[in-house]
């Protein structure tokens, strides 16, 4: 293939957004601000914190897809391990104290075991931390010395917070003076979320407070991240104390709001960061690819938000020439009818679009109070249309109400689309336990944060309000929350296989058109080479040094019957799939 198919330059979206009113900054930015707690406090036992295996293979038994109600039946971790098992697994990392009266649990080891031979894997303590070439450990190697030093000094000292004037031998050798206050940072937040774990509030009270004092929204990503989970972990103490402020559920409204309105931080986002603008490229071959050279194309969007990843395909559409024209391309918004107004902004921006390079547009809505309610014969669906179904992060929120989620899958199953295209976060951030939770979570963002200091402008406002709206409300709400206000339930894509399978759906190959330009894509960033891009059997996964952040598959049901594929004679109209986005955004 040559580059003659796409001009991939990094998106500009300032064109798509002009005229368009956006969430108020002040409104993002609410409640960030904190009053500092400049006092030390002490405390007398020892922090311990519960680890969970990390990126393991993710199904049913190790993630259920709800607490309440699952498809299968979901291990439950022992609220009290076998006490004998868990002293010799602690003997095999350090000499166990007796006289201890807490003990760390065989989770927190395995865990403990999996980051630290993960990017670190050297002989000995000082070899494991020491640097090479200068290079500044990032986040999530923050983390995991923080991790390792934790229980190291789980040993040697009964004070949490004057532990860290504790020697520490050789093990921070090599760190620089940043990177060690960096490490004692997210030590004090490791400390405080096992705290908070086992409902010891006050004394994670005195550790959140540390946090406060040296963490920062304005500082290192390890600050950063620091600052946002140690809000979090008050947020929960708040609930979990009956102290929770009201007007703390309003963040998460500014959260949706923020998702479907062209603000600046929003818009920073796609035009930075590489990982949007990859997924949106694929997102839009791999419909081309199935809908083959069908003259009406009806796309189903569970989640339009502001629907600027459809000008990319639109405008691919729109260039099949006299040959092939498009005699209509549908889009169909589904949403709830508290979005109503917002999903038809959209859609007359689209319409814009549209009319702007004479393509035949129609822009449809499905607005319900409740998913539970969606049927099938609320869709306006022609004979003679090809369909595809796009779901953009969207079904994780539906993982805590079972019913809606199937209900949906069984409305998609009647229509019967030729392609049902699916982004998710690649994660397990769904477990019942708290803590394993927590460390999970903690690590995967670590990453995010890293991959915004490496693509932003730390002194960027935008950047600030990206993290804030972008992860600040998911981080939020994966640890302060428990039950059905626990909406974010990030999943493997191992686990949505399983449950895919259950609706006759089988996965289908993305084709090397796809991928090839979704790297095209990333290597346009400064920041691309950073990024990885790999294939879990099928289904493509994207994300920061080797982290996943995101999967992508693609999925038929079996009761479609096989077409004849139509990827080659598509990778002509993918000529100009992409093109430029500038060029693009300025001819609305």
């Amino acid at each position: 293939m040559a580059n003659a198919f796409f001009s991939f330059e990094p998106f500009n979206s300032s064109g798509y957004q002009n005229g368009y009113g956006s969430l108020l900054q002040g409104d993002l930015m609410k409640g960030v601000n904190k009053e500092i707690q400049t006092r030390m406090f002490h405390e007398t036992p020892e922090e311990r914190v519960m680890f969970s295996k990390y990126h393991g293979d993710s199904t049913f038994t190790d993630f259920g897809m709800s607490e309440e109600t699952v498809y299968s039946p979901m291990e439950i971790c022992p609220d009290s391990p076998n006490f004998d098992t868990i002293l010799q697994e602690i003997s095999v990392v350090t000499d166990f104290n007796k006289e201890k009266p807490e003990q760390i649990s065989l989770a927190s080891l395995k865990l403990l075991s999996d980051y630290r031979n993960n990017g670190l894997n050297k002989s000995n303590e000082e070899k494991e931390i020491e640097q090479s070439n200068g290079r500044r450990l990032s986040t999530e190697e923050v983390i995991r010395v923080a991790g390792a030093r934790y229980i190291q000094l789980y040993v040697q000292t009964d004070d949490d917070l004057s532990m860290l004037g504790h020697p520490f031998g050789c093990a921070l050798s090599g760190l620089s003076t940043e990177e060690i206050k960096d490490v004692e940072l997210a030590h004090f937040l490791l400390a405080a979320a096992e705290k908070v774990g086992n409902k010891q509030f006050e004394r994670a009270n005195k550790l959140l407070s540390q946090c406060d004092y040296l963490a920062s929204i304005t500082g290192n990503p390890v600050q950063r991240v620091v600052y946002y989970f140690a809000e979090a972990l008050q947020e929960r103490i708040d609930r979990e104390t009956g102290r929770s402020a009201s007007g703390k559920q309003t963040q998460e409204l500014d959260f949706e709001q923020a998702m479907m309105s062209l603000n600046p931080a929003v818009m920073g986002y796609y035009e930075r960061l590489p990982f949007s603008q990859m997924l949106q490229v694929t997102v839009s071959q791999t419909i081309i690819d199935h809908v083959g050279l069908a003259k009406k194309i009806h796309l189903i969007d569970l989640g339009i938000r502001t629907g600027m990843q459809w000008i990319v395909l639109m405008h691919a559409l729109a260039s099949r020439g006299e040959c092939r024209p498009v005699e209509l391309f549908t889009i169909t918004a589904i949403g709830t009818t508290a979005s109503k107004q917002k999903i038809k902004d959209t859609g007359m921006r689209l319409s814009g679009f549209a009319k702007s390079i004479n393509m035949p547009f129609s822009f449809k809505t499905v607005t319900v109070a409740h998913m539970k309610e969606l049927k099938e014969d609320l869709f306006e669906i022609e004979a003679e249309e090809a369909v595809a179904v796009f779901s953009p992060m969207v079904l994780k929120t539906m993982i805590g109400q079972p019913d809606l989620l199937e209900n949906l899958m069984q409305v998609i199953k009647s229509i019967n689309p030729c392609i049902m295209v699916v982004t998710e976060i690649e994660a397990n951030h769904n477990s019942p336990i708290f803590v394993n939770r927590f460390i999970e979570t903690l690590f995967f963002y670590s990453a995010f944060f890293d991959s915004f200091e490496a693509c932003t402008d730390r002194n960027d406002h935008n950047r600030m309000m990206a993290e804030k709206v972008f992860n600040y409300q998911t981080i939020r709400n994966i640890v302060a929350t428990e039950g059905k206000e626990r909406i974010m339930r990030h999943v493997g894509i191992n686990v949505w296989k399983t449950f895919f399978s259950q609706f006759d759906m089988v996965e289908t190959q993305l084709s090397e058109s796809s991928l090839y330009q979704a790297r095209l894509v990333i290597e346009k960033f400064v920041c691309g080479g950073s990024c990885t891009v790999d294939m879990e059997g099928k289904c493509l996964t994207v994300g920061w040094k080797g982290t996943p952040f995101h999967s992508l598959s693609a999925w038929k049901f079996n009761n479609l019957e096989s077409a004849t594929s139509l990827i080659d004679s598509n990778l002509e109209s993918a000529t100009s799939l992409i093109e430029s986005s500038e060029m693009l955004i300025s001819s609305i």
